[in-house]
């Protein structure tokens, strides 16, 4: 089938795992020299498929890349963050992934057939979206292809292997192998989004660098109907699954997701045959448990990433640029925000908004935000799997601790679920000239809160300042607010469009105010991602433009 085919079958039930993409010869492929387009994105999962979109969104053309013509089968990345859902929002395909996947915000830690205790991922309310959702990646890669069908200025193209990389001073020269034979297109730039065997590292003699876990896990997708609410449950040492540890989630359409720890000394491919799975099952379950086993695999954990993600004029997204464990779901969740941190200052940079020195920020910020999952990813994986007995004796007496002792939950690591990084050190920061307090610091992601709407109606915040522009967010009323957003609209007649959303200081707003510590004329600008770069009690044109111009690296 055709991408644009998908466009006419929303509503309809897609098996997406099943999906074949017809290749298509291109025009460039005909070429007496080769094209140039302005940015090349090579990998079509949920990364590339993320930076497609966001960049078409911002007038961008954009061609896709895939040396395959299939979406993923298996449920891989499936926890996907409310972080993750808000960029999902502003792509156009937010709901989507709600209304499909299993929200959930509670996860249960066991220590042998003991529930040790429980938590709360977002015990407080006043957020449009959950801590999480459960989503098979097939369904994320089939609602983001749908989303990327209905717009003109991406081409994907299937089975476009990238065979060669040149880089010059002005352009990337590309070779792509295609079923009809090889041919060359040049790039402004190019996004290697190609995942964690990346063949873009490679062929730029590249490499990750950082640890590899000797301990293997096995997923298991299982379709049954259980009895048990929609949370994350996770077993130490269980007598169904002895001196190992065991996950286990809930997925759409009566899939579960079960991962089995089983050890270094594991043959993978003994492990992931029926015969080997179903007794690992029962015994968690029952011996008269009734499953379907749906797909299988072993992987091993590693913590590692590029020494630079931004390599002249080629910039490395997602698991080819870090890669980390599963437990905690920061690989996907990190990659789609390394998409959004990309798109806009790429957009930016070609729409001659600010200079190439913008584009640096990418790797300092994003290799920023790894280096915090990577710690967050090693420190759970000690946990999980102790390499020697002192440290599986210091595990398990924290376990037992943690029963009736509230600070030894604190030492309990099952992973530590995905957030997206506070970028406190970026240079695209104002620093703060008047007091504040709370979370809502520059370089942190803007806390969403129920706002009123122009129409009258309930909306969110971080939908109303999801233009994927600069954003100021106005605190107040009356000739206080009118003269904030005066400032605002004067500091972006220079070019660069500045959106203003108005919040009152009033009952209906007073979470909004609470979480930003908002008085009347507080403003905060947000960064096109989202990302608060700078806040004042009072604002003025020249203040606002000069932490424009510092954001978008603009002496």
């Amino acid at each position: 089938m055709q991408l644009n085919e998908l466009a006419f079958r929303k509503g309809e039930a897609v098996d997406y795992q099943k999906l074949v993409f017809d290749y298509a010869r291109h025009p460039d492929q005909d070429a007496p020299t080769p094209a140039r387009r302005p940015v090349v994105v090579v990998g079509a999962g949920p990364v590339g498929l993320a930076l497609a979109i966001d960049l078409a969104q911002r007038e961008i053309p954009v061609v896709l890349l895939d040396n395959d013509n299939t979406l993923s089968t298996g449920s891989r990345a499936i926890c996907f963050a409310k972080r993750t859902l808000e960029i999902f929002d502003r792509l156009g395909c937010g709901d989507r992934m709600v209304d499909k996947g299993v929200s959930w915000n509670v996860g249960r830690v066991f220590f042998k057939n003991e529930e040790i205790y429980s938590f709360d991922l977002l015990p407080e309310t006043g957020h449009a979206r959950p801590a999480f959702i459960n989503l098979q990646q097939y369904y994320v890669e089939g609602f983001l292809a749908e989303r990327a069908s209905g717009l003109p200025l991406i081409d994907l193209r299937w089975k476009n292997k990238v065979a060669g990389v040149v880089q010059h001073a002005d352009h990337v020269e590309l070779t792509i192998e295609t079923p009809d034979g090889p041919y060359r297109l040049e790039a402004g730039h190019v996004a290697a989004c190609d995942g964690s065997r990346s063949s873009m590292r490679a062929l730029l003699g590249l490499e990750s660098k950082g640890r590899q876990f000797k301990d293997r896990f096995l997923i298991a997708d299982v379709k049954m109907k259980l009895d048990r609410p929609a949370e994350r449950w996770f077993w130490f040492d269980p007598e169904f699954h002895r001196n190992q540890s065991v996950l286990l989630h809930m997925q759409p359409d009566n899939v579960w997701r079960i991962d089995f720890q089983i050890g270094w000394d594991a043959d993978p491919e003994e492990e992931k045959k029926p015969e080997k799975i179903i007794p690992r099952v029962k015994a968690l379950l029952g011996e008269d448990a009734q499953f379907d086993l749906e797909w299988a695999s072993v992987y091993t954990f590693s913590c590692l990433r590029m020494d630079r993600f931004r390599q002249g004029r080629v910039f490395f997204a997602g698991d080819s640029a870090h890669g980390v464990s599963p437990f905690g779901a920061r690989g996907a969740n990190s990659g789609v925000q390394d998409a959004e941190n990309l798109a806009w200052k790429l957009a930016a940079v070609l729409q001659h908004q600010a200079p190439d020195a913008l584009l640096d920020s990418y790797g300092h910020e994003r290799e920023y935000a790894a280096d915090e999952n990577i710690l967050n990813s090693t420190r759970a994986t000690d946990f999980i799997t102790p390499k020697s007995e002192i440290s599986r004796l210091f595990r398990d007496a924290v376990l037992e601790l943690a029963k009736s002792h509230a600070f030894a939950r604190t030492l309990v690591n099952s992973g530590r679920l995905s957030l997206p990084a506070t970028l406190r050190t970026s240079a695209l920061n104002t620093p703060d000239t008047d007091a504040f307090e709370g979370g809502m610091v520059p370089g942190a992601v803007a806390a969403d809160a129920p706002v009123i709407r122009a129409d009258g109606k309930a909306g969110w915040l971080l939908q109303e300042a999801g233009s994927g522009a600069f954003t100021a967010v106005v605190f107040g009323d009356g000739e206080t607010v009118d003269r904030a957003a005066r400032a605002v609209a004067e500091a972006g007649a220079a070019g660069v469009p500045v959106a203003t959303v108005r919040i009152p200081i009033d009952e209906a707003h007073a979470l909004a105010a609470r979480r930003y510590d908002a008085r009347a004329g507080t403003v905060y600008l947000l960064r096109p991602d989202q990302h608060v770069c700078a806040r004042w009690r009072q604002a003025d044109a020249g203040i606002v433009r000069a932490a424009l111009h510092r954001a978008l690296c603009n002496a």
